[in-house]
């Protein structure tokens, strides 16, 4: 029996039953928090999650996988105490999320800086993955990096060849935040080529804000997920592009290499609160189930192919090689 570690403990990958491969709980900036906390209410937010979290697994969700790491307000203890109130499995990431610099913890130990010594992300990441997160008993079990709009910047470089060595180390698999404006898919593909990293186990995220096929066959042939995982950001993509470019990806063959989710949260500190209703309306975890799926079997998707997105694919995505 294939394992895979989440927040209430490992289990058999064939149970993770329906799963969205790319939702956030909580998205915060932690120092803002702790010191300009007016905004924070603990109960209230924890108390809001388990309620939305409820919903979710109503329409029929039984995983979500969440891509929080370092850069995004990772906060384990608080996930913990949400998952013990609603019976959906939720499944930890570790890793650095930046589209530029390194936080300064990095700037002067590690190779090539100051100090030297070996890279302090591999154990951090390493630790994560097989004791457990911050001194708790949940482990991660994938990781996270990212690259946007800057493209390639040392400190992406330096962050996205620690999370592939831990992953050519561990075994486990990868999500990479990407921007397909500079088709920095490509360029993350190149960088785990580099290190050795398996590509099959990798989800080139955020694929979905394009209608590109070119780039997206490319990504798929090289032999990564590639996530179709923004439903409900209409403002980077209208719906119906984000809908026609799935069917037409079917159509040529690939729903064994598409993942679906929406990215959302059930509360994101970046965005103005009573601003985010009238931007993305549509924007939260049942969007998929409520819109996206009667969308895609109307323009001839069949159940089938949603099954292999939805629950396929990320059961194949969390086996170990060989598993």
């Amino acid at each position: 029996m294939s394992v895979v570690q989440s927040v209430r403990g490992p289990i058999d990958v064939d149970k993770l039953g329906t799963t969205l491969m790319h939702e956030h709980v909580f998205v915060l900036s932690t120092e803002i928090l702790e010191n300009y906390p007016a905004d924070w209410d603990e109960e209230v937010r924890v108390a809001d999650a388990i309620d939305k979290l409820r919903k979710l697994k109503a329409v029929g969700v039984d995983t979500i996988v969440d891509p929080t790491v370092i850069g995004l307000g990772r906060y384990i203890p608080r996930i913990a105490r949400i998952n013990q109130e609603v019976d959906i499995n939720i499944i930890a990431a570790t890793g650095i999320y930046t589209y530029n610099d390194l936080p300064f913890y990095f700037h002067f130990q590690g190779p090539g800086t100051m100090f030297d010594g070996v890279e302090p992300m591999l154990q951090m990441f390493k630790k994560d993955i097989e004791e457990g997160i911050a001194g708790t008993s949940v482990k991660a079990a994938f990781l996270k990096c990212a690259i946007d709009a800057n493209g390639m910047t040392p400190g992406v470089e330096r962050a996205m060849r620690a999370v592939a060595q831990t992953q050519r180390a561990t075994g486990v698999p990868v999500t990479v935040h990407t921007n397909v404006h500079n088709e920095s898919g490509l360029l993350a593909q190149d960088v785990f080529r580099q290190e050795g990293a398996d590509l099959s186990k990798i989800v080139i995220g955020h694929s979905g804000d394009s209608t590109d096929l070119a780039y997206l066959t490319k990504l798929a042939e090289a032999g990564s997920f590639i996530g179709m995982d923004r439903f409900g950001l209409d403002v980077l993509l209208p719906f119906e592009d984000r809908v026609n470019t799935i069917v037409e990806l079917c159509k040529r063959g690939f729903a064994e290499k598409m993942v679906l989710s929406q990215d959302a949260s059930c509360y994101i500190d970046w965005l103005p609160q009573e601003q985010l209703p009238l931007a993305a309306p549509k924007w939260n975890y049942t969007h998929i189930h409520d819109d996206v799926l009667p969308a895609l079997l109307e323009r001839g998707v069949t159940e089938a192919q949603i099954q292999t997105m939805l629950v396929d694919n990320p059961r194949r995505y969390f086996t170990p090689a060989g598993g």
